[in-house]
């Protein structure tokens, strides 16, 4: 049998990082077996689902690769099959009207309660004899099995037996006709033929009341396994609050999807002590057995390290293609300006995302707008005869190369009496406004002869109006 997974997220929000998990878990678990991934949208609430939110849906699922192998089913489209399928169970004797009130369930959850007795629905409708109360649109419940047990052989969370005592009859078809969750996902699953389906533990509780379904309608039951929920560093469940927003928002803070996907499998899931895979690797080595059952601590410090990793050794070409519409962004014409990909080769090191690598980059294609600190400690009348001789030496130089601009700011800074870093310090902060950048060489060949020039008369001219100034 073709092993078929699925992810099923609600469009009533963004993609979070535990979801994105769930679905990279499915992906990698239907790649392996050489099986087909769906992407099901389960957007029968149409007052919490918006078609914004299936679209930010979309665009993080392609965003990281995560394609699924046909088309995108939307549950708002098979309303037709929900109703056909619940009036089959009703018409076989397998559910039934309920005409209960919302304020006689409540009344008899309360009793319940006040009993110590779990709150459930009694069954007072299943075998009703009197005829339906007038103007009453009624639910449709499902008739759960009175005894036995119900067997889930769990991937991850092992054998767990839940008694069918424990379990109410609970509603399939709400009163204005609409299908409910735990129905929907057993339709949908049977008729798109999944086999294997992985998704947060947090519907555990709903697994005994689908398996009893997908028996009432004839299906074969798919293999389940529950993954852990992700925490934060305080042990409670992961939100906004720790610091893990969308999976969109980390794309815009210049994570890389290979870097996030790596960081996700390796929340609860390992191979030996290694860190890093490529998704090939994952193909070949994820098992969704070996997933842990305990729940995952989000660590956005791992995550950077991981991120960083991926821009160190990456492709600088691939890496100047996905940052380049950054710099657009900000205004900056990487047409005008040293080769980006030199830029990326150059700064990779330094840059933990993306974004910042755009934020250290900014002078190599804009002047900055001032020195600020920087320039009162670097930028004083001891070092302006040298500054002064190396821009004369700038002006007349025909070779410009790294090879080049070493010697040149060796032998202006031997003849000022200065070690090659007490220049190279000023230097920096004249051509690129502040402390940090890639050695003075290679920044002043990045910039280019025209632009390291007029930065260099610049920032004599700014040390000699401070001169006078003070003066």
């Amino acid at each position: 049998m073709t092993v078929r997974t699925r992810f099923a997220p609600s469009p009533t929000g963004d993609l979070h990082i535990g979801g994105v998990r769930t679905a990279f878990f499915s992906w990698l678990h239907a790649r392996r077996h050489g099986g087909q991934f769906v992407l099901r949208i389960e957007d029968t609430d149409r007052q919490r689902s918006s078609d914004a939110s299936a679209a930010l849906i979309l665009e993080s699922m392609t965003w990281l690769g995560l394609e699924p192998d046909e088309p995108v089913y939307y549950q708002s489209r098979r309303f037709d099959r929900y109703r056909e399928a619940s009036d089959r169970l009703l018409a076989e004797g397998k559910a039934y009207h309920c005409y209960c009130s919302k304020q006689l369930l409540d009344d008899m959850r309360a009793e319940q309660v006040a009993q110590g007795l779990k709150p459930r629905y009694d069954r007072r409708c299943r075998h009703r004899q009197s005829p339906p109360p007038a103007g009453v649109e009624p639910v449709l419940r499902f008739m759960n099995p009175l005894q036995g047990n119900v067997v889930i052989d769990d991937q991850i969370q092992g054998r767990v037996v839940i008694s069918n005592t424990e379990l109410d009859d609970l509603i399939i078809q709400r009163s204005d006709g609409t299908p409910t969750y735990n129905f929907t996902v057993v339709v949908d699953d049977a008729d798109m033929g999944i086999t294997d389906v992985i998704r947060g533990d947090d519907h555990l509780n709903n697994t005994p009341r689908q398996i009893n379904l997908f028996a009432a309608i004839g299906a074969l039951v798919p293999r389940f396994a529950h993954v852990p929920m992700i925490l934060g560093a305080d042990g409670k469940r992961l939100s906004k609050r720790h610091g893990a927003g969308s999976v969109l928002e980390y794309r815009d803070a210049g994570y890389l999807a290979e870097a996030m996907l790596n960081y996700l499998v390796r929340l609860g899931w390992s191979h030996g002590d290694r860190e890093v895979f490529s998704i090939n690797e994952l193909m070949e080595l994820f098992r969704i057995e070996d997933v842990n059952k305990s729940a995952s601590i989000f660590n956005s410090e791992k995550l950077d390290w991981l991120n960083q990793h991926y821009i160190k050794s990456g492709d600088p070409e691939d890496i100047a293609k996905r940052v380049e519409p950054l710099f657009a962004a900000r205004g900056l014409d990487t047409g005008n300006g040293p080769a980006l990909v030199d830029v990326v080769t150059a700064q990779k090191q330094r840059a933990k995302t993306l974004v910042e690598l755009v934020d250290k980059s900014e002078y190599f294609y804009r002047d900055a707008d001032g020195y600020g600190e920087a320039g009162s400690k670097h930028l004083t009348a001891n070092v302006l005869p040298a500054l002064v001789g190396l821009a004369e030496h700038i002006e007349r130089m025909n070779e410009w190369n790294v090879e080049a601009l070493h010697s040149v700011i060796a032998d202006v800074a031997g003849t000022a009496g200065l070690k090659f870093g007490k220049l190279a310090q000023p230097v920096r902060v004249a051509v690129s406004g502040g402390v940090v950048s890639p050695s003075i060489d290679v920044t002043l060949w990045l910039i280019g002869q025209a632009r390291v020039l007029g930065r260099l008369k610049r920032a004599i001219a700014f040390i000699e109006s401070t001169a006078a100034d003070s003066g």
